[in-house]
């Protein structure tokens, strides 16, 4: 069992689980009913997107100062208890369980998953790496 960091909107992996969407808004020109069939998610669970302020912050990034500067702040924001519990939610889960969360974001690097991803390991999650679990297994 596995939990994997992925692209909103991509096609699924082989044995990708239940696809969780931690954006904060929905795709736009979709219709609620096509969120799964057209891979986008099959849960929007906005708890772990950064707020509407730093999802803005985010946007505008431009140099590695920047970078750092709206991890901190997507960080402080994950700190809260009700992320901080998501978070320790989605860790135990993964030990039990195939499913995934992502963003629409093209470049992980850039985008907050990159830092869900060091989150969730932080808490214990069981993640896959190129689709092989960390961990050795």
């Amino acid at each position: 069992m596995v939990l994997r960091i992925v692209r909103l909107g991509s096609p699924r992996l082989p044995d990708e689980g239940t696809r969780i969407g931690t954006v904060r808004r929905p795709p736009r020109g979709v219709a609620k009913s096509e969120f799964s069939r057209q891979d986008w998610y099959d849960v929007w669970f906005p708890t772990l997107a950064p707020s509407v302020e730093t999802m803005k912050l985010g946007q505008q990034v431009v140099t590695p100062a920047q970078w750092a500067a709206f991890g901190r702040k997507f960080r402080a924001e994950m700190a809260a208890p009700d992320a901080r519990h998501a978070l320790a939610l989605l860790a135990t889960l993964s030990h039990t369980s195939d499913f995934s969360v992502g963003c629409y974001c093209a470049d992980e690097a850039r985008c907050h998953r990159s830092i869900l991803r060091e989150l969730l390991k932080e808490s214990g999650a069981r993640l896959a790496e190129n689709g092989i679990a960390e961990n050795g297994t």
